[in-house]
């Protein structure tokens, strides 16, 4: 288990770097990354009332410089005493007619703890690789989360949770989360603590249903309710 979290560090440092090489060799291959790229475009939320789809990761690493990353623990393997030992990639295997063969997928969360946030699944044979892909689309995934503070114990007009109580879905996985009063923190299991934390709220509960050991499918679910925030936007 030390290994697999040593080695998933270690993999998430490496395409930290690679990310700050391929900023310097960027050559943009849109109309949109060559605005970013010409400083004609300065800041994020910009691109993200428009409704532009962002098409190349680089164009977040030019206007977010300070955006984190999560690895979601989607893996699993039995346990010295039984049960099952989480791990942050899930390796799975293919028969051919030459012998099986294996593919690890990743699967992370992107923020900058500060109402952004993204989620994105990448597929490589290489842990490394799997990450580095699933880094880039969590990137172009990217969307702002409306916080507030919506509980009536608290009124401290303050971001630090959300407005009202909102509901997603992902497969058999539905979830609930709803506003919490300044220093309860977040009332809910390790994996959607991390995606919650990353996109900037400190406080709220959350309630989920079916099967939520399937990892994709819990923080799919939760991103899908961070996004139905914006159900009673104005037109």
């Amino acid at each position: 288990m030390v290994e697999e979290k040593a080695k998933s560090v270690e993999a998430v440092e490496s395409a930290e770097f690679r990310k700050e090489t391929a900023l310097d060799r960027w050559v943009p291959k849109t109309k949109l990354g060559r605005e970013v790229f010409e400083g004609k475009i300065t800041d994020i939320d910009e691109i993200l009332k428009s409704g532009d789809k962002i098409i190349e990761s680089e164009i977040v690493d030019k206007l977010v410089p300070n955006i984190k990353s999560e690895l979601i623990l989607i893996g699993g393997r039995t346990g010295k005493g039984g049960g099952i030992q989480r791990i942050p990639v899930k390796i799975t295997a293919t028969m051919k007619r030459s012998g099986r063969r294996f593919t690890t997928n990743a699967f992370v969360a992107v923020g900058n703890e500060d109402g952004l946030v993204g989620i994105g699944k990448g597929s490589a044979v290489e842990a490394r690789n799997a990450i580095e892909k699933a880094m880039r689309r969590a990137k172009m995934n990217l969307m702002r989360v409306k916080r507030g503070c919506g509980h009536w114990e608290c009124g401290c007009d303050t971001p630090h949770s959300i407005q009202f109580k909102t509901y997603g879905k992902s497969g058999s996985v539905k979830v609930y989360i709803m506003p919490a009063p300044k220093g309860v923190g977040l009332v809910a299991d390790d994996e959607t603590k991390k995606i919650l934390r990353i996109a900037g709220i400190k406080d709220a509960y959350v309630k989920t249903f079916g099967n939520t050991s399937t990892r994709f499918n819990l923080i799919a679910a939760i991103y899908d309710a961070l996004k139905r925030l914006y159900i009673y936007e104005k037109v």
